[in-house]
């Protein structure tokens, strides 16, 4: 694998980040319409009870005088910061993963990204990858488009993984969970349920993945 095309998401899916790592090149979509329904504003994370869906509440169009049947460009996507999700989101975080090997040894870094306001739903992504990557420290050489690209060269179109829906799963190798004594083993979740699991080996099981 060597240039890919993906979209920043809120802490993306492992089955991402397997793409991720392993290309020489990241190209990120900057220039899509915004869609429903997909990882841009929404990650699953593993608690008490299971699957645990976390949203990122969004300004909806109306409010921003577009039209119900128009569409609205992902990177001009406002977070409705009305509502408390960072705090929500947080507490969640805490809850599920305060008992992980390595919650602690990243909290630090995480807290800024829940305690620090952000307008636009991209940025905010942007920064959560960025966190991602220094966790892993990896250093992955990445650019952003500066048109919708249609028609692929020489790039492996990766942008269905923003999904999340997909019929299509991905099933990675088993890690130990916190609470898979409770309900087994659940794949692709987000990235942060690898990190808190399994701290500095995660770029290292990253890398032994692999993603048709």
């Amino acid at each position: 694998m060597s240039r890919i095309l993906l979209h920043p998401v809120y802490f993306g899916p492992v089955s991402q980040y397997v793409q991720l790592v392993n290309a020489e090149e990241v190209i990120f979509e900057n220039e899509d319409n915004y869609q429903k329904q997909t990882y841009r504003n929404r990650m699953y994370i593993y608690d008490a009870n299971g699957k645990l869906l976390l949203n990122i509440p969004i300004k909806h169009t109306s409010a921003l005088g577009i039209s119900s049947s128009g569409h609205q460009k992902y990177k001009q996507v406002l977070i409705e910061n009305e509502f408390e999700w960072q705090k929500q989101h947080w507490r969640a975080l805490k809850a599920s993963y305060q008992t992980s090997p390595f919650f602690e040894f990243y909290e630090d870094e995480l807290y800024p990204l829940y305690h620090k306001k952000y307008e636009l739903l991209m940025e905010f992504n942007y920064s959560c990858m960025q966190f991602v990557l220094d966790c892993l420290q990896v250093d992955i050489p990445f650019r952003k488009t500066s048109e919708y690209i249609l028609n692929l060269k020489d790039v492996e179109d990766c942008r269905h993984f923003v999904d999340a829906k997909s019929k299509e799963k991905f099933s990675n190798k088993r890690y130990a969970q916190v609470f898979e004594p409770k309900h087994g083993f659940i794949p692709d979740l987000s990235i942060l349920d690898l990190l808190f699991n399994e701290g500095p080996n995660s770029l290292e099981y990253l890398r032994s993945q692999y993603v048709s």
